[in-house]
């Protein structure tokens, strides 16, 4: 967590002058079809891109990374914001940027749905290192394999 975030974190809680909301998310959504369109070669230079977006639209994402054919995204929401919008909004934009730039042959485009699920404090550490080595983790594990995965992990709390 960055030392900023840390800041505003710390002078909520100690004003009270208003609500403290301290509400995590694990995002993930695909390229349409699941094609793997999403090629190393910019998959960096898209997350950062995303990122630098969506701190501008005052989303505050944590880590953010991915495979061939899809997107994870820890973020940390505020008590205005709304998971679907924080999901439209970064996937609406970034595919947009995505076809302005060129970075694919054709139309790109998200699949219509996303994957939301609540992150506990505790598990920030664990949720980030799991994001940041997803190409590592899919050399042992296809997507709904990993759906299934963290789905059991969330059941199993």
């Amino acid at each position: 967590m960055d030392e900023g975030f840390k800041s505003y974190i710390y002078s909520q809680i100690m004003a009270l002058s208003r609500s403290f909301i301290n509400i995590w998310v694990h995002l993930v959504w695909t390229v349409k079809k699941r094609e793997p369109l999403l090629h190393k070669s910019f998959r960096t230079q898209l997350c950062k891109h995303i990122h630098e977006n969506a701190r501008q639209q005052d989303i505050h994402i944590d880590t953010i990374n991915g495979i061939e054919d899809h997107l994870h995204c820890l973020v940390s929401m505020k008590s205005t914001q709304m998971v679907s919008q924080i999901a439209k909004t970064i996937k609406g934009e970034s595919s947009k940027w995505i076809n302005d730039v060129n970075l694919v042959q054709g139309i790109f485009e998200w699949q219509e749905g996303y994957g939301a699920f609540s992150v506990s404090p505790t598990h920030l550490k664990k949720v980030r290192n799991y994001i940041r080595n997803q190409e590592k983790h899919h050399l042992k594990q296809n997507f709904e394999e990993e759906m299934f995965e963290i789905q059991q992990m969330i059941e199993n709390e």
